[in-house]
């Protein structure tokens, strides 16, 4: 199965990984060599790096660690292909414009049906590819336009109902772990995913929340390198599998976890936090 890592942070933290490394951890050895992207958020745009090749002797990847690009919401995804050809249009992260602004989407697993679920709605947004994921995201994006057509940012609650709702929608098809991002926000979907027995079993993503000090010896054996900012820093991690030793927490299945500026959001958003 694919891999799915984000990382959000408060400060602007510089990222390192070897994805080679990154896909080992899920006990597929090394299977995942269809594809590979990086996302970095950058307000409301996105540096979107991605190649349908292993991500072992890309160019691409010795660029991105030499540029030190810093950033504070990230998301990557490694594939394993299971529909589609091994094509640009159908490497993930997915990138749409709606609103004003970049929106991402990452997703890690099958979905049976979704074209006859595609089929009956009717979307505006279509998809470039031929993967179940893209479909996915296209279906997404027209259940959130509403909310975004008028020009503002819609509020936090109406866009967490809406992405509870796809996932709900999404779920009996199939293995259904996504990290959908607005830039302010990533709605990160738990649900099944292939296990290192094999089995088709939650947990289908982990969550670590941390203050930092980075302990950079802990991360880089993983193949995850974060350097931290100036002054005290907050990171929330969420990935497929652990990419540390430490204590990360299973999402349950079909669980939501919210995060921005390197924290968890609670279900009531604090008045404090941006909503842009």
């Amino acid at each position: 199965m694919c891999e799915l890592f984000c990382l959000s942070s408060r400060l602007p933290t510089h990222v390192t990984f070897s994805l080679r490394k990154f896909a080992d951890r899920g006990g597929l050895g090394g299977h995942n060599v269809d594809g590979w992207g990086v996302a970095f958020h950058d307000g409301r745009e996105v540096r979107l790096y991605k190649e349908p090749e292993p991500a072992g002797d890309s160019p691409w990847l010795a660029f991105i660690q030499e540029r030190r690009l810093p950033t504070r919401l990230l998301i990557s995804h490694i594939r394993h292909a299971t529909r589609g050809a091994l094509s640009l249009a159908n490497t993930q992260p997915f990138a749409r414009e709606l609103g004003g602004r970049t929106h991402l989407f990452a997703h890690n697993g099958r979905l049976e049906g979704i074209d006859d679920r595609f089929a009956a709605s009717k979307v505006r947004f279509r998809p470039m590819g031929d993967t179940d994921s893209e479909m996915a995201f296209c279906l997404l994006l027209e259940r959130l336009s509403p909310l975004w057509d008028g020009g503002d940012a819609p509020p936090f609650a109406a866009r967490l109902a809406a992405v509870t709702d796809f996932a709900a929608d999404l779920r009996p098809l199939g293995p259904a772990n996504f990290l959908y991002s607005d830039g302010a926000f990533v709605f990160a979907h738990g649900h099944r995913r292939t296990q290192a027995d094999g089995t088709i079993a939650p947990p289908g993503l982990w969550c670590l929340q941390r203050a930092c000090t980075v302990d950079a010896e802990a991360m880089a054996p993983s193949g995850v390198n974060i350097e931290p900012g100036a002054g005290p820093q907050e990171i929330a991690l969420l990935a497929s599998v652990p990419v540390t030793g430490e204590q990360w927490r299973p999402l349950v299945e079909g669980e939501i976890v919210v995060v921005a500026d390197g924290q968890v959001v609670p279900a009531a958003l604090p008045s404090s936090r941006s909503q842009t």
